[in-house]
């Protein structure tokens, strides 16, 4: 075994670690990194595959805005995960049933890196799209042309789910519940249950007013 091989069966031994503690931890904030670690390695993976694009994806996507926007949840909902009042036996029927099925289909994959695979029989579709990219969208950057013109709508859905996602966090920010404490001042004040943001900046106000100066934005913090 050459060392892509090995360096392969690394990566591969370091998924399916990951995939299993995020399974199996309980803790919210160490399965958010758990998740950006798995996103990390396959990043890590694809480049060893060759698919560099894939692989800036992935780490842009995957391990980074995925992880801020997860950390950003948190920062609301908490950390630790509530015990489930049922058992989850639908859930998990469904992702044996679903990985099933897409473990069958990897049956028809040829082997990776045959010459005469499908993928390395289409010269053509290559040689067309570096001689008529320019022709076609006007771009100079092949590059940008396949993925904003040749393959526009496969870019687009990826956009429109990060775009989900941020506005799903932002909503949480803005009307979700308060968290423990806030820092203001320089010093942390515990917020107690119930308490509107309107009575918080109010109550900050009033203490500003106190101490005889303006108050300054109330900054969230984790509890």
């Amino acid at each position: 075994m050459d060392w892509i091989g090995i360096v392969t069966v690394v990566l591969f031994v370091l998924l399916a670690v990951a995939g299993i503690a995020v399974i199996r931890t309980r803790n919210l904030f160490a399965a958010v990194m758990l998740a950006g670690i798995y996103s990390l390695v396959s990043a890590g993976l694809f480049v060893v595959m060759d698919a560099v694009d894939v692989a800036f994806t992935e780490a842009a996507v995957g391990a980074g805005i995925s992880t801020v926007l997860l950390l950003g949840t948190l920062a609301i909902v908490g950390y630790k995960e509530a015990k489930p009042d049922h058992q989850p036996i639908l859930p998990f029927f469904v992702v044996i049933v679903t990985g099933g099925i897409l473990v069958y289909g990897t049956s028809d994959i040829p082997p990776f890196g045959e010459a005469l695979n499908p993928a390395h029989q289409h010269e053509m579709v290559a040689r067309y799209y570096l001689d008529k990219s320019y022709d076609d969208a006007h771009i100079p950057n092949v590059v940008t042309t396949v993925l904003g013109s040749y393959r526009g709508y496969d870019t687009m859905g990826e956009t429109a789910v990060v775009f989900a996602a941020m506005v799903g966090v932002l909503l949480l920010l803005v009307k979700g519940p308060l968290p423990k404490r806030v820092h203001h001042h320089g010093r942390w004040i515990e917020v107690p249950p119930g308490t509107t943001r309107d009575e918080m900046v109010a109550r900050l106000r009033a203490e500003a007013d106190a101490e005889g100066g303006a108050p300054d934005r109330e900054e969230d913090g984790d509890g």
